[in-house]
């Protein structure tokens, strides 16, 4: 019975072209799904590349330093900051952008280069503008951690070097900035509670005098115009 069956089974056919070419499809650089996979593993990586390898970790620094030094605790709010270093870090980021597209994607859409070529193309510009701002000590800190061999120049180094190195560079920058900036808002902090003390207002929170003052101190010197611009220069 069972022999009967199977021998009236039809033979399965074989796949048309289109299907046995998918493996074709997928070592092309013009297949859909090489395009796709790219598409999905750079916006699952965006959050992490924005932080890690643009100057967006400086700028959000020097950001919460300048909302705690005028003493407005939620103005302006997280969602604005955010959008102000996001729109800065695409100014600054701009070069190399077009860096990666003239020498990554452009050659791989035309098919001249290849998937994982394309990628190594690709973090070359990135990883010279994050060893142009690391410092020398924090290179030499991961690379030692790492434990790998001593490269003869900072272009031979890893990005699991370079990156972490690049992100304690920045901070240190912020901070800084930061410190530098919270200098005359504490200056009017000082300056308040001490007349107000001297003229026996203990009642009052120097805070509720020394705040307006600031924002209207900040407004005044055109505080926004001189804190990007200073942003900007510092790259």
């Amino acid at each position: 019975m069972f022999a009967i069956y199977f021998a009236k089974t039809p033979k399965l056919l074989p796949l048309p072209g289109p299907l046995s070419g998918m493996e074709q499809h997928l070592t092309n650089n013009n297949g859909v799904p090489w395009t796709i996979v790219f598409t999905l593993t750079l916006i699952t990586l965006l959050p992490a590349i924005v932080l890690s390898m643009t100057p967006m970790v400086r700028l959000l620094v020097v950001f919460h330093f300048l909302r705690q030094a005028l003493g407005t605790q939620t103005a302006p709010s997280n969602q604005v900051l955010m959008g102000l270093g996001l729109m800065m870090t695409w100014f600054l980021m701009q070069p190399v952008l077009t860096a990666v597209d003239q020498q990554a994607v452009e050659p791989f859409r035309q098919g001249q280069i290849s998937g994982i070529e394309a990628i190594e193309r690709g973090a070359d510009p990135p990883k010279h503008f994050m060893l142009k701002y690391a410092r020398e000590k924090d290179l030499a800190l991961f690379s030692s951690a790492s434990m790998i061999a001593r490269p003869k120049t900072p272009d031979d180094l890893p990005l699991r070097v370079i990156v972490p190195a690049y992100m304690l560079s920045e901070l240190k920058a912020g901070f800084v900035i930061g410190a530098v900036l919270f200098l005359p808002f504490l200056l009017i902090d000082m300056v308040i509670a001490s007349i107000t003390t001297s003229i026996g207002m203990f009642q009052l929170p120097p805070v509720v005098v020394s705040t307006p003052l600031k924002i209207l101190l900040f407004v005044m010197v055109d505080g926004w115009h001189l804190l990007a611009s200073s942003l900007l220069k510092s790259f």
